[in-house]
């Protein structure tokens, strides 16, 4: 049994199942001390996508500006796609954030509950409305991306 499943286990690296999470060919991104970017992807429930925005406008965009300010963030980026793709593939908000290296992109923030707290005095309120945006959430990814294109690093 044990063999079995070592065979497996082989057998899945082999063809690239358990690979690491950055695309097959594709180059890790630059040293620790290099900027490190995220997409986060939202895919939301139908008939909710501006009820989604108007929330993450009001909660959560402020936070990312705030900590933009900072330097631990070097750019944020919100997009939605031009035109509907199948309904496996949709998504409708990408926020695309530019860290300032990987290790903070993969540590948490130790100001931003207080960021919170000075952004939104109201908690309650605050609380209800990211419940509400997380509510209407069908799925969310994320996806460390990295600029291959020749000449740019």
């Amino acid at each position: 049994m044990r063999r079995m499943l070592l065979v497996v286990v082989v057998a899945a690296f082999a063809v690239g199942l358990a690979a690491p999470l950055v695309a097959q060919g594709a180059p890790p991104q630059g040293g620790a001390d290099q900027p490190y970017t995220v997409e986060y992807y939202y895919k939301v429930q139908w008939g909710h996508q501006q009820e989604f925005l108007d929330l993450f406008l009001k909660n959560h965009y402020p936070l990312l500006k705030k900590i933009v300010s900072t330097g631990r963030m070097l750019s944020v980026k919100i997009e939605a796609p031009a035109y509907h793709t199948t309904e496996d593939g949709r998504w409708d908000y990408r926020v695309t954030i530019r860290y300032k290296n990987s290790t903070v992109a993969t540590t948490a923030n130790p100001d931003e509950e207080a960021f919170i707290k000075q952004l939104w005095p109201d908690q309650k309120t605050y609380q209800r409305e990211e419940q509400r945006r997380f509510e209407i959430l069908a799925a969310h990814w994320d996806l460390p991306v990295t600029d291959i294109t020749p000449g740019r690093q």
